[in-house]
């Protein structure tokens, strides 16, 4: 990593910091920051502009003469194009002018001002402003002990009111908060200014997708182990069942027994009967 001086508000060295190379130290893509500021100037506009047609022009419902006889070209209305008061022909309509630009691009572009401006040195870092209470001619000294000059962007933390108080009222001064942060604002400004808790650095793709795996791991666990307890639940309504069932088989068999023993026992002493009465016969 490159590093700066950092500075205090009177513009004193009170140390070394480190800029981000992913941020800082890329060879500029200055196709793509032309594209990209192009894509951000064309989305401002308000795409409003609009021209009557002759259909929306009022007047010209009748024929201003006769088709012939008269020496003059065939004409049909008078608010044609051609005629003075008449409709504008293919003029323009309301639309919008915004383009889609992709967010690598825009990062990329991002980077690769702030990596022009870092190779002119145009970074100022400075470890807090620290004021208690708003004041644009302390912005001002403080701005003239860091020897900045000229236009210059100012990054300020979305919370630190009293910083943006202090230099809102300096025409030269542009604020914007660190997620605001943009190719074309930088390249507007000569010089760029940072505090310590402002300074960007580059995001970690790489944690990221860690971070993704990991959640994706944690949601097949828990996936499976619902799938395990449901399998559970239904082996045991399935075992039950099946207990029930059998339970059932075996009263309806012993019931079948006993009804054929008894049968059987009835059919018995019948027997015995008639050969007990042909005996005595």
């Amino acid at each position: 990593m490159s590093q700066i001086t950092l500075k205090n508000v009177a513009g004193n060295d009170t140390g070394k910091v480190d800029l981000d190379d992913a941020m800082f130290g890329i060879e500029p893509n200055v196709p793509v920051m032309h594209q990209v500021v192009t894509a951000q100037l064309a989305a401002r506009r308000a795409g409003t502009q609009s021209t009557k047609t002759r259909s929306e022009v009022r007047g010209g419902g009748a024929k201003p003469y006769r088709q012939k006889g008269t020496g003059n070209a065939r004409q049909g209305s008078i608010r044609s194009p051609q005629f003075n008061g008449g409709g504008v022909a293919l003029g323009p309509k309301p639309r919008k002018y915004g383009q889609k630009t992709p967010k690598k691009m825009i990062g990329l572009a991002l980077r690769s001002a702030l990596s022009d401006r870092a190779n002119d040195g145009k970074i100022v870092v400075v470890d807090s402003w620290g004021w208690d209470t708003p004041s644009t001619k302390t912005a001002k000294a403080a701005l003239a002990d860091l020897g900045i000059t000229g236009k210059a962007l100012v990054v300020v933390a979305r919370d630190d009111a009293v910083t943006s108080l202090s230099f809102r009222n300096l025409p030269e001064i542009q604020l914007i908060t660190p997620d605001e942060l943009n190719a074309y604002d930088v390249l507007c400004n000569e010089v760029i200014v940072f505090t310590q808790d402002t300074l960007p650095a580059a995001p970690q793709a790489a944690s990221g997708i860690e971070a993704r795996v990991e959640a994706a791991a944690s949601a097949v666990s828990a996936a499976a182990e619902k799938v395990s307890e449901k399998a559970e639940s239904a082996l045991e309504s399935v075992a039950d069942a099946a207990e029930s069932a059998a339970g059932k088989v075996a009263e309806v068999a012993e019931g079948a027994v006993e009804k054929i023993t008894d049968l059987v026992e009835d059919l018995t002493s019948d027997g015995d009967d008639d050969e007990e009465e042909g005996e005595e016969s």
